[in-house]
């Protein structure tokens, strides 16, 4: 690992201040997980108070209360699922979409698991009372019930999107094929209401508990129709984003530089992504997360694909003009995440693309390093833009080249390099076992858990 250590130098400011993203504020994350702990609450309550203590007093009876119960929350789980993904703009500008899609995910089984609960429970109570067979009782159900046939397909769709959420299942489906999936959950949940209200016994009869339900179901189709639908349109209506030009970096690697009005406005840091969609025939209706290689400017910003043969591959012959839909930005993979002046940033291959951007948003005195690993110099994408930066600032840079078994990063490494590292936030960013490797290698080195920077754009 070889590196370099320039002069520091004045850099004047720029003449006009770009728009940035409102800082994340930890009591929003507060205040949310608070009301989500007493919507449970409520939930759970008004559940019990629809029970009467002779509808229990029966096998029958406990099976169908609890299975009422599970069907409830189950509901609740999904509502808050749900939530975490909506990418609503104050609660991914705390946490971090990244992190909101590990909650997302490690919710959501569970709501599974109590919506399979609520079926078998309400099927063997029902079965107990009618003192007949199980798949009898679960047949008459569906086709004399209102609403059931909507029921089971919700829970259909559900689980066949739980089932292609298992990171083995994800692994082996296009992105596209994922996303299709996972669309039609927003029809399973709709479903999933109709059910509650028209037929749900904590329902009928019981207003109170209905109007809190249609005003969660109400609340979360408001969040998810602002945050994914109005807010993207406005955006991209107002700045009229299009393909300027598409530039070859390095083999399998292109820049696509858009442009569009004051796109300087545009509330993004360095670091953050956006949900492209470029409007061409065949790829309309594909969304997929890039980040940032270079932050707006007034007319022109960029960003940077490596071709993984799927969406990104097609980008290489985008003809000028293209119009582009946008939705963002996200991730709190910027400036304001850092908690000190000291900067270690880490990154390889095409993961090199938003340290580029970031280092344009790095106040101008702190103390930076950059680390890029790649194969060789070729594999390290905008490595020239990125040293010119580095010799800018002042700052470090290092190149670590060579095959994975030959050279690897660790934390013995990084602590001659750096016998500082204890002291930097870490900003790295990669291919995921990369990004584990080095955020392991940095905590063995003493650098704490809060100081390590990354997000990961898998699905």
């Amino acid at each position: 690992m070889t590196g370099t250590l320039q002069r520091p130098q004045h850099v004047a400011p720029p003449a006009t201040a770009r728009r940035l993203p409102r800082r994340g504020r930890p009591l929003v994350v507060d205040l949310l997980a608070a009301a989500a702990g007493l919507g449970l609450g409520v939930t759970i309550a008004l559940g019990v108070s629809a029970q009467s203590l002779a509808s229990v007093g029966t096998v029958a009876g406990a099976l169908t209360a609890v299975g009422r119960m599970t069907g409830l929350l189950a509901g609740y789980a999904m509502i808050v699922t749900v939530a975490l993904s909506a990418r609503i703009g104050p609660l991914e500008r705390a946490v971090g979409q990244d992190r909101l899609i590990r909650w997302h995910r490690r919710l959501a089984p569970y709501g599974l698991y109590l919506l399979l609960a609520h079926v078998v429970l309400i099927v063997l109570g029902y079965a107990a009372l009618a003192q007949t067979g199980v798949l009898a009782q679960l047949w008459a159900l569906v086709l004399t019930y209102q609403g059931m046939l909507g029921a089971v397909v919700g829970t259909l769709l559900l689980l066949l999107a739980g089932i292609t959420s298992y990171r083995r299942a994800r692994r082996r489906l296009r992105y596209e094929t994922w996303w299709a999936v996972h669309l039609y959950t927003y029809l399973a949940l709709l479903f999933a209401f109709q059910h509650q209200v028209q037929t749900g016994a904590s329902f009928v009869g019981h207003p109170l508990a209905t109007a809190w339900w249609t005003a969660l179901w109400v609340a979360l189709l408001a969040a998810v129709v602002a945050w994914r639908v109005l807010l993207p349109v406005v955006r991209s209506l107002r700045h009229g984003v299009r393909v300027a030009g598409v530039v070859q970096e390095a083999p399998g690697v292109v820049s696509v530089v858009l442009e569009g009005r004051r796109l300087d406005r545009l509330p993004v840091a360095g670091g953050q992504f956006f949900q492209w969609r470029f409007l061409t025939r065949g790829a309309w209706w594909q969304a997929h997360p890039f980040s940032l290689s270079h932050v707006p400017q007034e007319h022109r910003m960029r960003i940077t694909v490596k071709d993984l043969g799927d969406h990104s591959a097609g980008l290489a012959s985008l003809p000028i003009g293209t119009p582009v839909f946008i939705e963002g930005p996200y991730g709190r993979f910027t400036a304001d995440a850092a908690t000190g002046h000291k900067v270690l940033l880490v990154g390889a291959g095409v993961g090199a693309t938003p340290l580029r951007s970031l280092l344009q948003d790095l106040d101008e005195h702190a103390d930076v390093a950059v680390l890029l690993r790649g194969r060789d110099r070729g594999s390290l994408v905008l490595a020239d833009e990125i040293a010119r930066e580095v010799q800018r600032r002042g700052a470090r840079l290092w190149e670590a080249l060579g095959p994975r078994d030959r050279l690897s990063v660790t934390a013995g490494t990084l602590r001659r390099a750096m016998p500082d590292i204890a002291e930097r936030d870490v900003f790295i960013c990669g291919p995921d076992d990369f990004t584990a490797a080095i955020a392991a290698a940095c905590r063995e080195a003493g650098v704490p858990a809060s100081r390590v920077h990354f997000e990961s754009f898998a699905f």
